[in-house]
């Protein structure tokens, strides 16, 4: 059996979503993905998010315009600060095409998980 058709059970659609593939696409740059994890405890400003994640302003905003546009963070003014976090939607989307994977690793980790108790059985005869 080819490795499609066995991919095949578990994703019923062929290709992801617009939503999905712009949030892979926001979180392919590690200083993108740096944000999202700092933004993941909480709302910051761009301040705050340029110290923690040790980036320039310039480069800091760069990166959270490419976030907002792929609508996984929102922007709240206040005063003369902005303060982004987090939208869950594309996260949650994400989290259930992962869960299609999932499910084959999980399988094919209890098979690997079979064929070790067996291979220590057999050692021990």
């Amino acid at each position: 059996m080819s490795e499609n058709i066995y991919l095949d059970r578990y994703i019923s659609e062929p290709y992801i979503g617009e939503v999905l593939a712009a949030t892979l696409s926001a979180l392919a740059a590690p200083n993108r993905l740096r944000i999202v994890e700092l933004l993941g405890s909480g709302p910051r400003s761009v301040a705050q998010i340029c110290r923690q994640a040790r980036l320039g302003q310039p480069q800091a905003s760069k990166h959270l315009r490419v976030l907002r546009d792929g609508g996984l963070v929102q922007v709240e003014p206040r005063g003369q600060h902005r303060l982004y976090a987090l939208r869950p939607a594309p996260l949650r989307e994400l989290d259930g095409w992962l869960e299609r994977f999932r499910a084959i690793w999980g399988e094919r980790f209890d098979k690997l998980d079979e064929l070790l108790r067996e291979l220590g059985q057999e050692k021990e005869r």
